[in-house]
């Protein structure tokens, strides 16, 4: 028997693992999704897997991990997308909608640094690895003596990278390393190292006239997830924001149920970081995103990024 449902997902062990999370949670809340061969996996190789010869903002920021995936969408060749939210774009190609998003996983930065615990304790002139242009600008914010260079690859790549030696810290996203079951670092709390936009979210993409599938993903949405990254893409499409840009952005909701929004733009180089916060009604959730984000590009004036 053909599956009811085609799961399309990059090929890298993560992204595997985030897709199974999502089979699973489907197969639990939709009876018709329950039997073991209902929901087939299609990997698809992207423009992002391919270029691992140097930093993704020099290849065209934003999009380079889904555009492959959101083609076969589009063509009807899956039913569903699996993406890490951070890879996304702030808008959809017309046809598609976000539907869904799992729980969201812890959203910090990880420290990888052997005995070193701490950004602060690195000892001078410490050669860090990272590809993002958000980390990076946040490290010499803080510490302008560091030699940051380019670090690509998978997760396991670039563990296996730092422990050769080629690098003596690196920082990896906390949510892919505890999905992978890996206890490597400390946090880094946010007051020194702001997430990526969307960092630790887990989200669906379908073709916006397939209300089945739809139906099916509205039984695991996780709406406080949905609100927060709701509201740091708003404030990331205010900001024209991509992989290009170092920004970075964090939403949550505090115990009484309102958000509170925190987001900063830097230059590359560390040499300036502005920040900005929100706190409201979760119900404003993109109007304090649009909010903070035209605050932020008011703030940095013209050629900020440049």
């Amino acid at each position: 028997m053909p599956s009811l449902l085609r799961l399309g997902t990059r090929g890298s062990k993560l992204a595997l693992v985030q897709s199974g999370l999502v089979r699973d949670a489907l197969a639990a809340a939709v009876p018709a999704l329950a039997a073991p061969d209902a929901i087939e996996v299609v990997v698809i190789r992207t423009t992002g897997d391919r270029i691992q010869d140097r930093p993704l903002s020099e290849a065209g920021g934003k999009g380079l991990f889904v555009k492959e995936i959101e083609e076969a969408l589009l063509s009807g060749r899956i039913d569903i997308a699996v993406h890490s939210m951070k890879d996304m774009p702030t808008a959809q190609p017309p046809g598609l909608v976000i539907s869904a998003f799992l729980p969201r996983e812890d959203a910090r930065d990880v420290l990888i640094a052997g005995d070193v615990e701490r950004i602060a304790d690195l000892k001078p002139g410490a050669v860090v690895g990272t590809a993002a242009l958000r980390r990076r600008a946040q490290l010499l914010y803080q510490r302008p003596d560091l030699k940051v260079v380019t670090l690509r690859g998978n997760v396991d790549t670039r563990l296996a990278k730092r422990a050769a030696g080629e690098v003596e810290a690196t920082l990896l996203a906390c949510a892919g390393l505890n999905r992978l079951g890996l206890d490597v670092g400390t946090p880094v709390p946010e007051a020194e190292m702001l997430p990526a936009v969307g960092q630790g979210a887990v989200c669906i993409e379908c073709r916006i006239d397939d209300a089945r599938t739809i139906g099916w993903l509205a039984a695991i949405n996780h709406a406080t997830t949905a609100t927060c990254v709701a509201a740091e893409h708003a404030m990331l499409a205010a900001l024209d924001g991509s992989c290009r840009t170092p920004i970075a952005g964090h939403a949550i909701l505090d115990a009484d149920g309102a958000l509170y929004l925190r987001g900063l733009i830097a230059r590359p180089d560390g040499s300036e970081l502005i920040a900005t916060e929100r706190r409201g009604p979760a119900a404003d959730a993109e109007a304090m995103g649009r909010e903070a984000g035209d605050e932020l590009k008011r703030r940095g004036g013209p050629g900020f990024f440049a």
